[in-house]
């Protein structure tokens, strides 16, 4: 069985004849150091996708933690670890690993790229109470390359991880103590990168004076991490990781319409088509997410002589099937050929964009007016749902054109500033405001459902009653907010 844990580390190289500084200044105590010989296996297919995504897989034999590691990224100078035992297999790579890493495989197979020794010197630092701070290693590392021709290289490095006690802080200063000992930080990030010589695919940075082109690819690759980061926690079902990644295929496919002048719209009609498709799939499991938690915060929130019956139950009878069932789909989707079709799509946009003559120009100069112009869509729905019958179809509109301009200023807040950033907040605002609107349209008839001819039905009445309070309410704030996001240009 797999279990995880959230590792946050920093390496650094250090010469041969280096020493390490005095490590019981830092936080008063340092036992050690004990000494590990591990050796391990990292596994990856032929063109190295898991290493370029900042991804490793590996078989560690010796050490406390011996077994299958997969390590995935989950921010600065932090990694989620994910273990399986050893077992009998030393080729194959476990399913509940393998899985994990569709979004980078897409199919193809996964093999031994290195062999590495290392020999490993350790010291814990802890305070005055026996709380582990970190851990601080001396490894001396042999790796060797694997395949049709091979290369063996040693080197020495430290690491430094965070222990359950420590802090950010603390990674600091013991930086400081290294760096006075000459020990600098690493330019590789894994031992693997090392020895293979290939390093994470970084997203493209942006210089004092960027093209419009130049902003929307660095936003596209931002939202192409972050949709494959949050694939394997879709698969393993971790909290919100389906809204995260939902989030991640909007965004994307928000920009590529709201852009559609700086990269070829034309171009990308059947990728943000596809996007639309994944976001959908992800869309089922999401909502039902969003109304058991609205449910239930509006279930403990009310008087406890007012909650009849046991509704918290019956709320977990209707949920939790349909919560698997769409969890299943979820799965299922992104172990389909369409789903990798999709991701090989975006590879291909990020590699050879389809550039328009605009996007060579300024951003300064180029994404205010279309920026504008996401924000002209948004007014003649909201105008459209405050003088038309339409109700709450109208809204509904609205609130996707209000995501469209948050996610348009979000594009251009790099090279717009304050100003980009003002209106992202305003769009924001608006969003919310329709999103709650759109919950409480979608919540009745689920309540209705839940309290006909059911022995909770006097609570579920009036949790609807709150449902239409809650809208009313929505629809009383939308044109202040309205006034707010208008005052706001760039």
């Amino acid at each position: 069985m797999a279990t995880s844990v959230t590792e946050t580390e920093r390496k650094y190289e250090a010469p041969s004849d280096a020493s390490l500084p005095d490590l019981t200044g830092i936080t008063g105590v340092a036992t050690g150091p004990e000494e590990f010989d591990l050796e391990a296996t990292y596994f990856d297919t032929n063109d190295y996708r898991l290493a370029r995504a900042g991804v490793t897989l590996r078989r560690r034999v010796g050490g406390e933690d011996e077994g299958w590691h997969l390590k995935l990224p989950a921010g600065e100078d932090s990694r989620q670890e994910v273990r399986v035992p050893l077992g009998r297999s030393v080729k194959t790579p476990p399913k509940d690993l393998s899985s994990l890493v569709r979004a980078h495989t897409r199919g193809s197979g996964l093999g031994p790229v290195a062999e590495i020794h290392t020999n490993r010197r350790r010291w814990q630092l802890t305070n005055g109470n026996g709380e582990l701070l970190a851990e601080v290693v001396d490894d001396v590392v042999t790796a060797q390359t694997m395949g049709s021709s091979t290369t063996t290289t040693s080197w020495r490095e430290i690491e430094v991880e965070l222990g359950e006690g420590g802090d950010r802080a603390l990674l600091d200063t013991v930086e400081q103590h290294l760096g006075e000992a000459g020990i600098t930080p690493s330019s590789s990030k894994s031992k693997l990168s090392q020895v293979i010589g290939v390093k994470r695919d970084a997203i493209p940075t942006l210089g004092k004076k960027p093209t419009a082109g130049e902003v929307v690819l660095a936003y596209l690759h931002e939202q192409r991490a972050a949709l494959q980061n949050q694939d394997p926690r879709v698969r393993r079902n971790e909290d919100d990781a389906v809204h995260q990644m939902r989030v991640a295929t909007r965004r994307m496919r928000s920009a590529l319409q709201a852009y559609g002048k700086v990269v070829d719209r034309e171009a990308t009609r059947t990728l943000t088509d596809e996007l639309k498709w994944l976001a959908s799939v992800l869309g089922t499991s999401r909502d039902l997410e969003v109304l058991r938690t609205r449910f239930e915060n509006a279930l403990h929130a009310l008087p406890v002589e007012l909650a009849l019956g046991d509704v918290a139950a019956r709320l977990t009878r209707h949920f939790a099937p349909l919560e698997a069932k769409a969890h299943q789909a979820s799965v299922a989707a992104l172990d389909d050929k369409r789903y990798f079709a999709l991701l090989n799509s975006i590879d291909t946009l990020l590699a050879s964009p389809p550039l328009t003559a605009l996007a060579s120009g300024k951003a300064k100069n180029v994404l205010p007016r279309l920026v504008e112009k996401a924000r002209h869509r948004l007014d003649v729905r909201i105008e459209a749902a405050l003088t038309t019958s339409e109700g709450d179809e109208a809204l509904h509109e609205a609130r996707k054109a209000a995501k469209r301009l948050r996610y348009s200023a979000e594009v251009a807040e790099p090279a717009l500033g304050k100003h980009a950033k003002a209106l992202r907040k305003r769009a924001k605002d608006v969003q919310t405001v329709l999103g709650e609107h759109q919950d409480s349209v979608v919540a009745r008839p689920v309540l209705l459902d839940l309290g006909r001819g059911d022995e909770n039905g006097f609570t579920f009445g009036l949790l609807y009653g709150q449902e239409v309070e809650l809208a009313h309410k929505a629809e009383a704030e939308l044109p202040a907010l309205w006034r707010k996001l208008s005052k706001e240009h760039l």
